[in-house]
């Protein structure tokens, strides 16, 4: 089992550089952080995470670009994982987007995981170039680009959202074919949507659900290994990163359960804003799910 964290603000006060390093050095795998652009004054939509529980929190408009923080990261460090959790895909080109993954991949030597989503802001979506009502339709076409850019000497794609001619996208990644995708998951109900688990079956290589019980792992877990069965995928191919909450999996008792019920990673949420607390925090949880 590994265990990762995630740093929700990883700004000037808490620079990625240190925590990064700070965690690598007490034994922790990976290290991942958020995404958004840009954050609208005014939304329809509701923020998942605070769904009526008052003003919406100030980190969703103040995140760093995280592609930057990662290679800070990854470059104050040698073996620890970096990743995405997650990155909104319909807001960026994927050509563009190709070049600083594959950039990224190929100066920390083939370390970056890309978790993804399609994003719950509407007008955000809308003002960088999402198709907010067919987003998924729009990754599953962006990906597709940049696993082009990313394997193929000459890329070339005419689709409903993306059209160019042949081009050369440079650097290629360092881990080949490409750096795994994972698509990120929260419930809403009481059951998993069945097309989540779909894409991740057709096209995808790992899972990033937010949950709140383990069982909602193992109901996952389940549809993924139904969906697997009826595509001819392994299922050993689909890989589960259980990616935390603010409160949760904080103990080694609950990471344990993780591990049997079938992650095969969990991320942790740091808690606190600044550096220090961020490194204390860091000590408070190695010293819980680390040592022997």
């Amino acid at each position: 089992m590994k265990i990762g964290v995630f740093s929700i603000l990883p700004d000037a006060v808490a620079d990625p550089a240190q925590v990064a390093k700070h965690a690598e050095d007490l034994g922790f795998a990976s290290y991942w952080v958020p995404d958004h652009i840009i954050l609208p004054l005014r939304y329809s939509t509701p923020y998942p995470g605070n769904p009526g529980k008052g003003p919406d929190p100030d980190y969703l408009w103040q995140m760093p670009d995280p592609l930057i923080a990662l290679m800070r990261a990854a470059t104050a460090t040698t073996t620890l994982e970096v990743g995405t959790g997650v990155l909104l895909v319909p807001e960026r080109h994927p050509l563009h987007l190709a070049k600083e993954i594959a950039s990224l991949d190929a100066y920390s030597g083939g370390r970056f995981h890309f978790g993804i989503g399609a994003g719950w802001n509407k007008e955000e979506s809308e003002i960088l170039g999402g198709d907010f009502e067919h987003r998924w339709s729009q990754v599953k076409e962006a990906i597709a680009v940049m696993k082009r850019c990313w394997t193929e000497d000459a890329a070339e794609h005419h689709g409903r959202y993306y059209d160019f001619p042949p081009v050369r996208c440079y650097p290629k990644p360092a881990r080949r074919p490409h750096p795994p995708i994972y698509l990120g998951g929260i419930m809403f109900g009481e059951q998993w949507a069945r097309r989540v688990f779909k894409r991740i079956v057709e096209w995808g290589d790992g899972w990033l659900p937010v949950i709140r019980e383990v069982q909602q792992l193992i109901d996952g877990r389940e549809q993924l290994r139904a969906l697997c069965a009826e595509a001819g995928r392994d299922p050993a191919t689909v890989h589960i990163t259980v990616f935390g909450a603010w409160d949760q999996w904080r103990t080694r008792r609950e990471v344990d359960e993780l591990a049997a019920a079938g992650a095969q990673q969990v991320t942790v949420w740091l808690l606190g804003r600044s550096g220090d607390e961020l490194r204390s925090d860091l000590d408070r949880l190695a010293k819980e799910l680390l040592s022997a």
